[in-house]
């Protein structure tokens, strides 16, 4: 007769990890959001163990607004028929979408670097949903963009930006930024997960932000670059948040723009989160 024996540890050594994931379905929705609210507290504590580890949010938003402004200021601002006082209303809120871009990226590296230091191992050894662990990195990051942002608009109040609706849709505008800067961090975990080291992650990023921040209407209109750059630009998700942003701070029609933003970044959601969560679990 065969009987089952439980796996037992040997006095002196680290017991063996139990197998938490075939029964990570069961965990409810109120530990599940405990474990979140656990880790989140984890990667804030982390962040102000680190301080410098917050100087790309600290100092992007004043480094590209200044630039920008007064480096393609007076030109495009010509174009848009004023000065650069007309460019600042119209870079302030395309710059709210490359803020979210810039920031996600940062997550797909930092994910690539906790494995690598074995944190992300520890953490699959503990009795938690999977999902919890990246929903939490989320989070905070969402967190670091709404500072980013703040310091954004900041700045471009002290430069003439000029609120012509209200502040509910200036708050309309930061959270359309900031929904849209969250869907965007799943592909770069996704990104994160399956590079083997964070440089790799770093330049495939860059290669895909650098022709989507330039190619869309953040920083020109549209309207000044040759016609099948316009076409492209049409459909880049980026010009739609920029336009929708714009068009919400300015005032203007956004209900088409603010409906294909708030599109994409579901579907970028419901395609990537599964996929980057299965990632998690699967990699070694």
């Amino acid at each position: 007769m065969s009987t089952t024996t439980l796996p037992t540890s040997a006095p002196g050594r680290t017991p063996a990890p139990s197998p938490v994931r075939a029964g990570e379905g069961r965990i409810g929705l109120r530990a599940n959001l405990r474990h979140i609210g656990a880790l989140v507290r984890r990667n804030a504590l982390q962040i102000k163990q680190d301080p410098e580890s917050m100087f790309d949010v600290l100092l992007m938003p004043v480094i590209f607004t200044l630039l920008f402004v007064y480096v393609f200021g007076g030109s495009v601002g010509a174009s848009l028929g004023g000065s650069r006082d007309a460019y600042v209303n119209y870079v302030i809120p395309g710059l709210m979408a490359m803020m979210g871009m810039n920031i996600a990226m940062a997550v797909g590296t930092g994910m690539n670097d906790d494995f690598r230091k074995g944190v992300m191992d520890r953490f699959r050894t503990m009795p938690i949903a999977r999902s919890s662990v990246l929903i939490a990195k989320i989070v905070v990051e969402i967190g670091r963009m709404l500072v980013a942002t703040a310091i954004l608009l900041g700045m471009g109040f002290l430069l003439g930006l000029e609120i012509k609706t209200s502040v509910l849709e200036l708050a309309g505008a930061v959270g359309l930024s900031l929904a849209f800067g969250a869907s965007l961090m799943w592909i770069f975990i996704l990104l994160g997960l399956t590079m083997k080291t964070a440089q790799a992650v770093q330049g495939v990023a860059m290669l895909v932000l650098m022709p989507l921040q330039f190619g869309s209407s953040i920083f020109a209109p549209p309207s000044t670059m040759p016609g099948w750059l316009q076409t492209f630009t049409d459909y880049n998700p980026l010009s739609n948040l920029a336009d929708a942003a714009r068009g919400l701070i300015n005032g203007g029609p956004v209900a088409h723009s603010v409906w294909v933003t708030l599109a994409w970044a579901a579907g970028i959601t419901v395609v990537t989160a599964p996929l980057a969560v299965a990632k998690f679990r699967k990699k070694s």
